[in-house]
């Protein structure tokens, strides 16, 4: 009986870990406030998190002060390449409920206020 519960426990966090693969890459922002940025989408914990990797804006990619920083939140995986957590708008300053859909190369990421009843979104591009 404890090797099978052993043996379910791997298999769910094996399941868990797979599923966060799906976001796991390089993705293309909409442009947003006049910019649009590269962000790294990578494990973290049971979740995965993004970090702003590249910025640009109409002169071509440039040093933001936002290089570096988190803007895909603790997004835990919900299955079907759903996740929940949180997202960061560098434009306000404001951190949002993050929703998140992944369908191959194409991502959708909604922040939600109101307990998720009003969401804004962008669909990324994934690059690589």
């Amino acid at each position: 009986m404890k090797k099978l519960l052993i043996l379910t426990a791997s298999l769910l966090a094996f399941a868990s870990a797979a599923s966060a693969q799906d976001a796991v890459g390089v993705w293309q922002t909409e442009v947003d406030d006049g910019a649009y940025a590269h962000i790294t989408i990578a494990p973290c914990g049971n979740a995965v998190c993004g970090v702003i990797s590249r910025t640009f804006n109409a002169d071509g990619e440039y040093q933001s002060e936002n290089l570096g920083k988190t803007l895909v939140i603790d997004m835990v995986p919900q299955g079907g390449g759903a996740y929940e957590g949180q997202v960061w708008r560098p434009s306000n300053n404001k951190i949002y409920i993050g929703k998140m859909d992944v369908e191959g190369n194409a991502l959708r990421l909604r922040g939600c206020v109101a307990g998720g009843l009003l969401c804004s979104s962008q669909n990324w591009q994934r690059l690589g």
